[in-house]
């Protein structure tokens, strides 16, 4: 399945970097100013992965499927984005074998993009604060493509920027999104454990594999690697 792959896309929250702790400080930042109650990261853990605005939405509400009042909404918006530029990487880290995988993998040929559905004004910085923005050749961000993960369009644009047939593609994430976005597009998809699904097991979206570590894929690559 893995032996035609020539091209990587990789998720970023949840798959190669732990964000939540940032994202927390972040949303926190701006329920304070707006009189509300803080959320606890375990809470904030759970709600990552739909974009900025889904996540803003749950803070406020302290819902997963809430949906703030417009002008409630409109006035946390932009504090939130003040907030979250101070704290991109505070505390944000790589997860362990993100490195040592990624070299690994440049080291073999394999051209990569890193394909989120966070603002790439935001991805960009933490990609390269964290010392892995020259892993990738391209970064697609939420607002790059039409629609986001679990749409195919930003894959769809990642193949077409490094060159690629989509079905020589390969994704890796961490979430449900991830695996319908690759389904939808026509490549496969090999996921981590570790990531943000909403408190489900990843296993149980089917992806084509699941590996312990970014570092574990050069092994499930080794045809070519």
């Amino acid at each position: 399945m893995f032996e035609h792959v020539a091209a990587l896309f990789f998720d970023l929250d949840g798959t190669l970097v732990d964000s939540v702790p940032d994202l927390t400080a972040a949303v926190n930042a701006m329920l304070q100013q707006l009189g509300l109650p803080e959320r606890p990261e375990a809470r904030v853990r759970t709600w990552v992965g739909n974009g900025m605005n889904n996540l803003i939405h749950r803070a406020l509400t302290d819902d997963m499927a809430g949906q703030a009042d417009p002008e409630l909404f409109a006035r946390a918006r932009p504090l939130y984005k003040a907030a979250y530029a101070e704290h991109i990487s505070v505390y944000s880290s790589l997860y362990p074998g993100a490195v040592e995988g990624l070299t690994e993998l440049r080291g073999a040929g394999f051209p990569m993009a890193c394909v989120t559905n966070k603002s790439v004004e935001f991805a960009l910085p933490l990609l390269d604060r964290l010392g892995i923005g020259h892993f990738f050749a391209t970064v697609v961000g939420g607002e790059c493509a039409p629609n986001p993960k679990p749409a195919p369009d930003a894959l769809l644009l990642c193949a077409e920027r490094l060159g690629i047939p989509i079905r020589r593609g390969l994704m890796i994430g961490d979430s449900r999104n991830d695996v319908g976005a690759a389904r939808n597009a026509g490549c496969p998809v090999v996921c981590v454990p570790y990531g943000y699904n909403h408190g489900y097991d990843i296993r149980d979206a089917q992806p084509d594999a699941v590996i312990a570590s970014i570092a574990d894929l050069p092994a499930l690559l080794s045809q070519r690697v």
